[in-house]
């Protein structure tokens, strides 16, 4: 900071400045009632700990860390000094970092990656661009159910950023509005996270909640733990729900955008920058050439020169795709039944299809893939002074072939020249701007060729490893087996898969590291240790004992809804990991002062923290809002439903196979 400029002032939010002093009576309130000190200090432990999540006045991670350290602080000062018995043993104050729970999420985590990595989850989105088509009736499914089972094996989140790419694709291709599509996507992303006990930070901590109340419970009290696909069933009708909502009232309760400039793509974004300065209008097309058609035996060089188009990828009956360099040929000859992935302005595209008697496809469909935006685009690199390439056509050095750019215009003192102005027979000059069609790997590969100075930016940088993709589906699949079939550990099966990812390649260790949220990390395994206080101090059993107290004899489905919607409630206000930690050892102890099954009441809370809809708080939700341009009521109008909806279906399940 400079000397003239003024240090801010703190100014505190007015909305906390009232709620301090309301917990600081609370937590008074607790110190009147509470029967044992350790109880008292629990309660105020926990008091803190919901301020500061509700508030954040720090990052929630930052609260975490700063509640298990207070723990431990709490906890050796009691044994130094006798005061009372600690609240959590020294030596298992950080035993959260190497619990169940968190080595499993870190697993889940690299796994994930590795999967998107080979590009196996593109080739997911682009099947449903294929089958899909452009009914908004079609496409909600589509996407919600694909993200919905994904979700189930990978972090939600995770599984709705891979998707909103997809989403936006969809959106620019079919003049959809973003916001009829990502909260679809988004919510079922959430709702898919219940399909299996690894989909959601919840239920993969649930377990270890359980073995932590385990052993403050004598043997023949001790509950057993759920098993992979224990909740399926009720995550498959939970998901079910959420698409037919959409499907059936998604008119009426999402907001009815229109197409802004922002909602588009990157590609979208390249395009438009490239018709405004260049004049360039050229858009990606699929095309087959059928028996008969004047286009059989032609060769592909002249064939462009004549049509004004350029071909960009094809596939020739019986052979591989031909794409990028030394794809394709330009003395290839077309054979009937050739597939054609065009680049062309919509005039010279109609009169080639129309002269030639070509199958226009409504939609990619071969080339969804290879030429998605996430794969392929268009940009502009430059002709520096010392290429080698100066004095030397398009023609001569092959520019397709060689390099894997195909040239669409050539910007040069001021004029733009384009496809049909001989732009491949004018030898290049320092300074020339070429506008190109490239695979995003074939173009980063130009940034460190001296020969070229590569202009577009923003593109897609990262690394696609599609030749490993059989070693992360069989590492995946080793995951899967192991979950299933053995008695392992959740983490040490899941784990087994996320280190075949690293040793055959798929991601490399640092890459490993990236795709980890330690932030996620740091939050769950800080929350243990108040999990474990709460339970072994007996204050979650008091706690229990109070509320039974004040309900009186309620039926056993009774009590489950209650805490359904507590844990509802508290997801919307902190973290659903948070909330889950605070809400499994009090509906263990309430199922056992009514003689039920604690197991079941412990799964309803791991289920209800995920009931997060009504809110952008969720990180779902925040990562939606903004791609999307909603507002929080749009979350309260269509979420309020979804909330309801969830609940219903959730506890009838529940009812059904547990009841």
């Amino acid at each position: 900071m400079s000397m003239s400029q003024a240090p801010q002032k703190f100014r505190p939010d007015p909305l906390l400045l009232i709620a301090a002093p309301a917990f600081l009576l609370l937590g008074a309130a607790a110190a009147a009632v509470a029967p044992t000190v350790e109880i008292l200090v629990v309660l105020l432990l926990l008091t803190l700990t919901i301020f500061l999540f509700v508030f954040e006045v720090v990052e929630v991670d930052a609260a975490a860390i700063s509640i298990m350290v207070l723990i431990g602080l709490i906890s050796g000062a009691s044994e130094a000094f006798g005061l009372m018995k600690p609240l959590v043993p020294i030596a298992e104050l950080f035993a959260g970092f190497s619990s169940n729970a968190v080595i499993s999420i870190i697993a889940v985590m690299i796994i994930g990656a590795g999967l998107d990595k080979t590009g196996i989850m593109n080739r997911v989105a682009a099947a449903i661009l294929k089958r899909a088509g452009h009914s908004e009736r079609r496409i909600v499914p589509a996407i919600s159910g694909s993200v919905g089972l994904i979700s189930g094996f990978m972090q939600n989140v995770g599984a709705a950023a891979l998707f909103i790419p997809v989403v936006g694709r969809i959106a620019a291709r079919t003049g959809l509005p973003m916001s009829r599509l990502m909260m679809p996507m988004g919510f079922s992303a959430i709702l898919g996270g219940t399909l299996t006990m690894v989909g959601s930070s919840p239920l993969i901590l649930l377990n270890d909640l359980l073995l932590a109340s385990n052993k403050a419970l004598p043997p023949e009290q001790q509950i057993a733990t759920w098993s992979m696909f224990s909740v399926t069933p009720i995550g498959l009708a939970l998901l079910a729900t959420g698409i037919a909502y959409f499907m059936l009232a998604g008119r009426y309760v999402l907001p009815a955008g229109k197409m802004k400039p922002h909602e588009h793509a990157r590609a979208t974004h390249t395009m438009r920058y490239f018709q405004e300065l260049y004049g360039l209008e050229d858009s990606v097309f699929e095309v087959a050439v059928p028996a008969g058609s004047p286009l059989v035996g032609r060769l592909l060089d002249e064939m462009e020169h004549e049509a004004h188009i350029r071909v960009v990828a094809a596939l020739l009956p019986g052979n591989e795709l031909s794409v990028g360099p030394s794809g394709l040929e330009r003395d290839m000859a077309i054979k009937a039944g050739t597939v054609l992935g065009l680049l062309a302005s919509p005039q010279h595209l109609t009169s080639f299809v129309e002269r030639n008697g070509l199958e226009l496809s409504a939609d990619l469909k071969t080339f969804a893939e290879i030429l998605s935006p996430a794969r392929a685009g268009i940009a502009e690199v430059v002709i520096p002074p010392g290429s080698h390439l100066i004095g030397k056509s398009a023609h001569e050095i092959w520019m397709r072939k060689t390099y894997g750019i195909a040239m669409l215009a050539l910007h040069r003192g001021g004029k733009t020249l384009l496809e049909g102005d001989g732009i491949r027979d004018i030898p290049l000059q320092a300074g020339d701007a070429l506008m190109v069609h490239t695979a995003w790997d074939a173009l980063a590969r130009l940034e460190t060729d001296n020969n070229f100075v590569v202009v577009t930016s923003d593109y897609p940088r990262e690394e696609l490893r599609p030749h490993k993709e059989k070693s992360a589906l069989f590492f995946f699949g080793v995951a899967l087996f192991l979950l299933i079939f053995t008695d392992l550990r959740l983490s040490l099966a899941l784990m087994a898969g996320a280190i075949g990812m690293i040793l055959s390649g798929v991601l490399r260790v640092d890459e490993a590291y990236q795709a980890v949220s330690w932030k996620t990390v740091f939050l769950l395994a800080s929350l243990i240790p108040l999990g474990l206080a709460v339970e072994t101090s007996g204050t979650a059993a008091w706690i229990a004992a109070h509320i039974l107290s004040m309900l009186g004899e309620l039926p056993s489905w009774v009590l489950m809804l209650a805490l359904a919607l507590l844990a509802t409630f508290f997801s919307l206000v902190m973290s659903n990991v948070g909330a889950t930690v605070l809400l499994v050892p009090l509906a263990v102890n309430i199922a056992l002062g009514v003689g039920a099954n604690p197991a079941v009441f412990a799964l309803t809370v791991a289920l209800a923290t995920s009931n997060a809809f009504i809110l952008p708080t969720h990180q779902v939700n925040a990562l939606i809002m903004g791609p999307a341009g909603y507002k929080v009521a749009d979350f309260i109008r269509a979420g309020g439903i979804m909330t309801l909806l969830f609940i219903l279906v959730m506890m009838l399940m529940l009812g059904l196979f547990y009841g």
